[in-house]
C-alpha cells in the first residue's frame, strides 16, 4: 500500500512544483550545449530529493549520513539551476556530501589516504558525468530506472544488500518524473538537481554493492555512460577545448543534433543497451570480471570510434 501512496505523492508533488517554477521563473533556456529549442520547466528533478527527504524518516537511523548527502548535493543543484553559483561553492558542498557518503559505507575505515582521494575523483567525476549526460528527454530518468531496478533485482534475487525501499522510492520518482519528461515536448527537465541527486544515491547503492561483494564489475552498470564521457573528454582534449565549457560532441547529442535521430529513441537506445548489459553482469557473473569488462567496454568503445567520425562529417 505503500508504494502506490507514494507515486500519488511524487505526482502531486510534480504538478504543485509545475506551479511553483511557473509562479517564479525557473526555466530552461537554450545555450550552447542543448540539444532542444524550447522554454521549459527546469528543476524537475527535484522529485529526487524529495525521496531522500521520505527516506531520511523512514530509516534515519542506518541511512541519515548519506540521505542528508543526497538533500544537501540536491540542494545546491537546485540553488545552482535558479541562480548559477560560483563552481567552487558546488564543489565544496559537492566535497561534503561525498564525505557522508563515504562515513556511510565505512570507507575511512576500509581505504589508506590513496584509496581514498582515488574514490573521491572518481566518485565526484561520476556525479558531473552524469550530470553532463542529461541533455535530452527522457535519457537521465530512463537511465537511472534501468540501472535501479537491476540493483533492486540483485538485491532481492541474489544479495540482500541494503533495505528494498532505498531502491524502490528513487525508482518511484523515476518513474514519476518520465511521465512528465519521457515526452516528445518534455513537460520538465531534471536540471542539475535531478541529474546530480539520482548519481550520488545511485553511486552510493554501486558502491555499497562492491564492498559487500568485492567484486568491482557492478561499476559496469555505468558502461554506457562511461564510455560515452570518458571518450567525449578525451576526443576534446585532442581537440584543446576546454573539457569545463559547455560543447554538443557527446555521443547521444551528435545522434539527436546531427543525425536529427528523436530524442526518445537516442534515450531508449541507451536504456536498452544498459539493460542489456546489466543482464550480462547478473547472468554471467561466474566469469572472470576481466572477461566480461572485455565484452562489455570493447564493443562500446568500437562503436563511439567508427560511428562518432560519421556523425561529425555531418556538423
Amino acid at each position: 500500500m505503500i508504494y502506490p501512496l507514494l507515486f500519488i505523492v511524487f505526482f502531486v508533488a510534480m504538478l504543485l512544483y509545475f506551479k511553483v517554477a511557473d509562479k517564479y521563473n525557473i526555466i530552461d533556456h537554450p545555450n550552447e550545449r542543448s540539444s532542444h529549442s524550447a522554454i521549459t520547466i527546469r528543476g524537475g528533478g527535484i522529485i529526487f530529493t524529495l525521496a531522500a527527504i521520505i527516506l531520511l524518516g523512514w530509516h534515519f537511523s542506518e541511512f541519515y549520513l548519506m540521505l542528508i548527502g543526497a538533500i544537501a548535493i540536491g540542494a545546491i543543484s537546485f540553488a545552482d539551476d535558479i541562480l548559477t553559483l560560483p563552481n567552487k561553492l558546488r564543489l565544496a558542498v559537492h566535497v561534503v556530501a561525498v564525505s557522508l557518503m563515504f562515513l556511510s559505507l565505512n570507507v575511512y575505515s576500509i581505504y589508506h589516504v590513496a584509496g581514498i582521494a582515488f574514490l573521491y575523483v572518481l566518485v565526484i567525476g561520476i556525479i558531473n558525468a552524469y550530470n553532463f549526460m542529461d541533455g535530452i528527454n527522457g535519457i537521465t530518468g530512463l537511465y537511472s530506472f534501468v540501472i535501479l531496478g537491476g540493483l533492486q533485482y540483485i538485491n532481492i534475487q541474489h544479495l540482500n544488500f541494503i533495505v528494498p525501499e532505498m531502491i524502490w522510492v528513487p525508482m518511484l520518482a523515476c518513474a514519476v518524473f518520465l511521465i512528465f519528461n519521457f515526452r516528445t515536448k518534455a513537460k520538465c527537465f531534471a536540471g542539475d538537481v535531478g541529474s546530480v541527486t539520482i548519481a550520488f544515491w545511485i553511486t552510493f547503492l554501486l558502491l555499497k554493492l562492491i564492498f559487500i561483494t568485492n567484486n568491482y564489475i557492478y561499476i559496469l552498470f555505468l558502461a554506457v555512460y562511461g564510455v560515452d564521457s570518458v571518450l567525449t573528454i578525451i576526443h576534446r582534449l585532442i581537440l584543446k577545448q576546454n573539457i569545463f565549457k559547455a560543447h554538443r560532441l557527446h555521443f547521444y547529442q551528435l545522434l539527436s543534433n546531427e543525425y536529427k535521430m528523436p530524442h526518445l529513441v537516442v534515450s531508449s537506445i541507451y536504456g536498452v543497451v544498459q539493460l542489456a548489459i546489466i543482464i550480462l553482469i547478473i547472468v554471467k557473473n561466474d566469469l572472470p570480471p576481466a572477461i566480461i569488462s572485455a565484452v562489455v567496454i570493447g564493443p562500446l568503445i568500437l562503436s563511439y570510434l567508427i560511428i562518432k567520425p560519421q556523425l561529425m562529417k555531418l556538423k
